[in-house]
């Protein structure tokens, strides 16, 4: 089923808040703020291409592993949900930027591995994905994937110019006030699993 796009505003929202592209270019511009810029771009396009290609298999894929391994959305979606929260805390939290440390290598395939997955497509985006497809459709959910990753491919060809104005203390401020709000949709993935699932044993 494609879905209404009365939701796609906020499936925008919920993806760029999970996508998290401020903190993926602030790693993004660390890594290759000293690689020639043909180099720079070509980093940029791979981590999108990652994260686009992987975003696919889940869009087409995701749903179809729920029947394959028995569970349920909502059953899913608890489990998810959890993930999100986590996600959430530790954005809200200050944790430190997943890859950060640990990407020492600075080829352009070595920083698209990084921020391709688990930077912009980590957990908490498959499970946002899945559940998204499952409630409202294929169509609102892919496009609004779309519309996040051409944002943030934008931010990456734009790296020299925004670096000026995107400071790390920015990136932390962002990362909080999304790490809020990635709880709070954890919470309701949640809550609205429970009480699926309470309704459907108490039927």
């Amino acid at each position: 089923m494609a879905g209404s796009l009365a939701h796609l505003p906020q499936l925008i929202v919920l993806f760029f808040v999970i996508f998290d592209p401020l903190a993926s270019f602030a790693v993004y511009f660390s890594l290759t703020r000293d690689m020639p810029p043909t180099e720079r771009r070509r980093a940029g396009a791979l981590a999108i291409a990652v994260a686009a290609g992987l975003s696919l298999v889940v869009l087409l894929l995701g749903p179809g592993l729920l029947v394959l391994f028995s569970t349920t959305v909502d059953q899913f979606k608890v489990a998810g949900g959890i993930v999100l929260g986590m996600l959430g805390l530790k954005m809200a939290l200050g944790g430190s930027l997943e890859g950060d440390d640990e990407a020492r290598e600075r080829s352009a395939q070595a920083v698209a591995a990084v921020i391709g997955t688990p930077l912009l497509t980590g957990p908490a985006t498959i499970t946002a994905i899945i559940v998204s497809v499952q409630e409202d459709g294929l169509l609102p959910t892919s496009l609004a994937v779309v519309v996040v990753l051409l944002l943030t491919a934008a931010l990456f060809a734009s790296a020299p110019l925004v670096a000026r104005f995107v400071n790390r203390t920015l990136v932390q401020v962002t990362s909080t006030l999304l790490g809020l709000i990635t709880l709070a949709w954890g919470v309701r993935f949640v809550v609205e699993g429970l009480l699926a699932l309470a309704a459907s044993a108490g039927g």
